[in-house]
């Protein structure tokens, strides 16, 4: 079996729906980082078992959680409350870690964006992989930007394939747009003080591949622009109607935040 960790704050919107997606698991954390809503008592509703901890960052977070909870089976998971574990990708990630030899310590998961129940394919540049299911005691995460990546691993990192689904709209616009202006505040620095090496862009890893290509492409004059023309017309992201517009103009805006954040460090 497998244990589930979700990080937590003021989630009563989305945990129920992501609750039921887990009801397979009978080892469900919620770490919660000063929920003033109805969170915990949507956790303790479902039996999840509760542990709480100051929230510093995504990828600390991520190490407390790994260091400090009981968990009970030796693969981890690792979902956000607006992401929802589909019946596919469930049977994946047990075919998965089943086949998978001593050698493998994790595996890189991928999402379906999900914006007015219409699967963005196409402007999210489908598959992105993020690392969310490992082998306890083989690796942890370290910072970058706003969120997060694997740190030290101890092993190999596979591929699962079926996406599970991601709700990051579902609090509102004025909520994403508050959210990612902080956002692009980390990245920003992160972006500017721990660029990679422009060899990097070639790396067969594509971890290391996208955290290169997000330090370097944002260097390019009218970045933003481009951004949008890439994922709503090179990415053929028109194809999926207003909400793919709405999708692209805001991601293209996130990069302008960045980019000025970016221009606004350096003249200090």
């Amino acid at each position: 079996m497998i244990s589930i960790i979700i990080l937590t704050k003021n989630e009563e919107r989305d945990l129920p729906k992501c609750l039921d997606s887990l009801k397979w698991s009978d080892d469900v954390h919620i770490l919660d980082s000063g929920s003033t809503d109805k969170t915990i008592n949507i956790a303790e509703q479902y039996g999840a078992k509760l542990s709480f901890n100051p929230f510093k960052s995504f990828g600390d977070q991520r190490n407390f959680a790994l260091d400090n909870l009981d968990i009970k089976y030796g693969w981890v998971l690792f979902l956000d409350a607006d992401e929802i574990a589909t019946t596919g990708f469930v049977e994946a990630i047990k075919e998965g870690i089943n086949n998978a030899d001593e050698s493998v310590a994790g595996f890189y998961c991928c999402w379906k964006m999900m914006l007015e129940n219409r699967w963005l394919k196409h402007c999210d540049n489908f598959p992105k992989w993020q690392f969310r299911l490992l082998r306890k005691g083989r690796a942890s995460f370290t910072d970058f930007g706003h969120g997060q990546k694997e740190g030290e691993v101890k092993g190999d990192i596979m591929y699962i394939k079926e996406p599970y689904l991601h709700y990051g709209f579902s609090k509102g616009w004025a909520q994403w747009l508050d959210r990612h202006n902080r956002y692009s505040s980390l990245e920003a620095i992160d972006r500017l003080k721990k660029c990679p090496p422009l060899r990097n862009i070639f790396s067969k890893s594509k971890s290391i591949r996208n955290v290169a290509l997000k330090s370097w492409l944002i260097r390019i004059p009218g970045w933003p622009f481009l951004r949008f023309f890439h994922a709503y017309v090179l990415n053929l992201g028109f194809l999926e109607g207003t909400p793919g517009l709405i999708y692209c103009a805001n991601m293209a805006y996130y990069e302008f935040l960045i980019k000025i954040k970016i221009r606004e460090a350096k003249f200090k």
